[in-house]
């Protein structure tokens, strides 16, 4: 049983969550490239992540999440950006997620705390997975380049 109720909290917050996970990411001096990705295209994929975790989390398959995210980095690869700056950017997008859910954390029986663990393991295997093929993507786009 998943905290379904967190995953509809997410949701129903996702432009809040992307629009501040946006200014975060252009505070940080250390991502080299990231200026390479149009602005609007960022905040779409991060609050595609937000706003449609519970189908990320129940619906869709692993086959799904590999070609979305390698698709996604061999587009970074492309644009220029260092495959360092696409991972860090994805740790933010999950970071800025476990600090929301950090915060709204109120589970008051065993069940419900359950839940929220279950939550959070999916949370953390999705991104796992995420930044694989992200990385998978990002290397297959520059042997391509190179060949």
């Amino acid at each position: 049983m998943i905290a379904l109720r967190l995953v509809r909290l997410i949701e129903k917050h996702s432009e809040e969550l992307s629009r501040g996970l946006m200014q975060r990411l252009t505070r940080r001096k250390d991502l080299d490239g990231l200026e390479r990705i149009p602005p609007e295209e960022l905040l779409l994929r991060v609050h595609e992540v937000y706003r449609n975790l519970g189908d990320w989390l129940l619906e869709r398959s692993v086959a799904d999440v590999a070609g979305r995210y390698a698709e996604i980095g061999a587009r970074r690869a492309r644009q220029g950006v260092p495959l360092s700056t696409v991972l860090a950017a994805m740790s933010e997008v999950k970071d800025r997620l476990w600090q929301f859910l950090k915060a709204e954390q109120v589970a008051d029986t065993p069940l419900e705390i359950y839940g929220e663990l279950e939550l959070l393991e999916r949370v953390d295997r999705f991104f796992d997975l995420a930044v694989f093929h992200a990385a998978r993507g990002y290397e297959l786009a520059l042997r391509e380049h190179a060949a």
